[in-house]
């Protein structure tokens, strides 16, 4: 992976930003410059589109999480992926860590392209454009539109940085990271700025993206920024930061005003449950991209052009016992999955195909009599690797709403948040309420159901890290989600890889910046 550096020279060259040097000032014959690239509000839709949208993921958060944790096992056709990650030798030159930083620093990079490219254009108020068939706004709302969506995503790029690579996101004062608004020169070198300098960009990009934004009324809407994804991010963000006040506050708006529910287990026919075209479950059909359901934002991911296929981090071929599983579900959480009678997770996330043995602990061959085959992602009839990336969900603003009552010491209402999940996700029947003795069981109960619900979404190594010293959980693995039974099924709360090094590439090639403590 290379470093920050070499992104923005990288991008450099292929848009001609360049420096202050005499030499790189010189226009070249055919160069292709913010004046010719972007000359209409069209040109900063389409750069929107085909640069700022298509170049967003959370892939690398994803198999951190799921490597790292306890969410995988390594699976019957495993030929050393992931193996050093999740023995738990992460550091400064692991593939994923290096991935996720130059990945959301692109996307920042070319937010502050377009920015800086729409100063060049003066929208005209008595033009209208159509956003929508037969939906017509003004340019210049077209316009501030396009900017909002562009730093709302901005936003969350630079949030996504921080809560892997800031030590403490509730302390303002702690090193964050790089921080730029602008399309910097080739040769800067940048240090790492607070928390509190970095939250002030994202709050200003998600206040002024509220008050812009489009939000679209098409069936795939939720796959672009909107009203709906920034209260999202803003309840993920001020959790996070401990504001229990504002995080209950959007929480509560998105659930109050997304016009979306949680998503029902019923009705279930087994029949076609998992038939990736024609099943009717509610749930299963978020996963097999034919619904919206409760998700409020995703990253698309069409059958057409050279899209990442997210399965394929699991999988060589499909998600099935004989797809070529390199890592299956963890032992445990399957356990926890299948835990309760009638929770639809534990269909929707095992393909049929898996193979169960009750003997597992006992069984030698344990690694090829007990493959539980991850079908979070199932694919698209013609992609089987490749789903839609499901970034914020209704749920996860519930358990929001949760850990904010817990924090309040409001433990009933805590516990109430947790019903409504599980009684969605029951086919056969409502769910006893939980009563929770104390604050500790409380944050438990609901890092155990985060941990079910939320499973290969990128949240679980976040989870721990939040919650695990405050629920006095950690890692927890089975040991037979490994080849050798011997090896270290957890690590301590308090443990450095909780947060992630700076890359070894952004170290070597940027003097002034700090690497996290625990890494040499």
């Amino acid at each position: 992976m290379k470093s920050i550096k070499s992104l923005i020279i990288i991008l450099g060259l292929i848009f001609s930003v360049s420096s202050c040097n005499d030499a790189t000032d010189i226009i070249q014959d055919g160069e292709l410059g913010n004046g010719n690239t972007f000359r209409t509000v069209n040109d900063l839709a389409q750069f929107l589109n085909g640069s700022v949208y298509s170049s967003l993921g959370n892939t690398n958060e994803i198999m951190i999480s799921a490597s790292f944790t306890d969410e995988c096992g390594i699976g019957p056709n495993n030929g050393g992926q992931e193996l050093e990650l999740h023995r738990f030798n992460l550091n400064q030159t692991t593939g994923y860590v290096s991935g996720m930083w130059i990945g959301h620093y692109t996307v920042i990079n070319r937010v502050n392209r377009l920015i800086e490219a729409s100063a060049l254009i003066t929208p005209n108020a008595a033009v209208d454009v159509e956003v929508e068939p037969g939906v017509f706004i003004s340019e210049v709302d077209y316009y501030n539109a396009i900017l909002a969506e562009a730093r709302a995503v901005r936003a969350y790029s630079y949030f996504q940085l921080l809560s892997y690579f800031s030590t403490d996101l509730s302390d303002d004062s702690a090193l964050g990271v790089m921080l730029f608004d602008y399309v910097p020169a080739i040769d800067e070198k940048l240090p790492r700025s607070t928390n509190g300098e970095v939250f002030a960009l994202i709050e200003s990009d998600l206040a002024f993206a509220d008050s812009n934004i489009y939000n679209r009324t098409t069936a795939s809407g939720y796959k672009y920024a909107s009203s709906n994804m920034i209260a999202a991010l803003r309840a993920r963000m001020y959790l996070y930061r401990k504001n229990y006040t504002l995080a209950k506050q959007y929480a509560q708006q998105v659930v109050t005003s997304s016009g979306l529910s949680l998503t029902l287990a019923t009705p279930y026919v087994a029949a076609n449950f998992y038939n990736e075209t024609t099943t009717t479950n509610p749930y299963r059909r978020i996963w097999a991209d034919l619904s919206q359901g409760e998700v409020l934002f995703a990253l698309s991911r069409p059958t057409g052009g050279s899209w990442g296929n997210i399965a394929a981090n699991f999988f060589f071929n499909t998600t099935s016992a004989t797809g070529g599983a390199y890592l299956d579900m963890g032992r445990n959480l399957f356990n926890e999955l299948r835990e309760v009678n009638g929770d639809i997770r534990g269909l929707a996330f095992v393909d049929p195909t898996s193979l169960i043995d009750a003997s597992y602990l006992t069984n030698p061959a344990y690694n090829t009599s007990d493959v539980l085959v991850i079908d979070k992602y199932p694919g698209k009839p013609t992609q089987p690797l490749r789903s839609d990336i499901k970034i914020f969900r209704l749920s996860e603003m519930y358990f929001i709403l949760a850990e904010c009552a817990v924090a309040e010491n409001q433990l009933a209402t805590a516990a109430g948040y947790i019903k409504n999940i599980r009684d969605a996700r029951n086919r056969l029947s409502a769910q006893p309420l939980p009563s929770y003795a104390d604050q500790q069981q409380a944050w438990a109960d609901i890092l155990k159901e985060r941990r079910k619900e939320l499973c290969f979404e990128g949240h679980r190594y976040m989870d721990i890290k939040r919650l695990g010293v405050a629920a006095n959980k950690s890692i927890d693995r089975n040991i037979t989600d490994d080849l050798i039974l011997s090896l270290p099924t957890t690590i301590p709360n308090n443990d450095h890889r909780f947060t992630l090094p700076i890359p070894q590439d952004e170290i070597a090639g940027n003097p002034t910046i700090q690497q996290n403590p625990g890494y040499n």
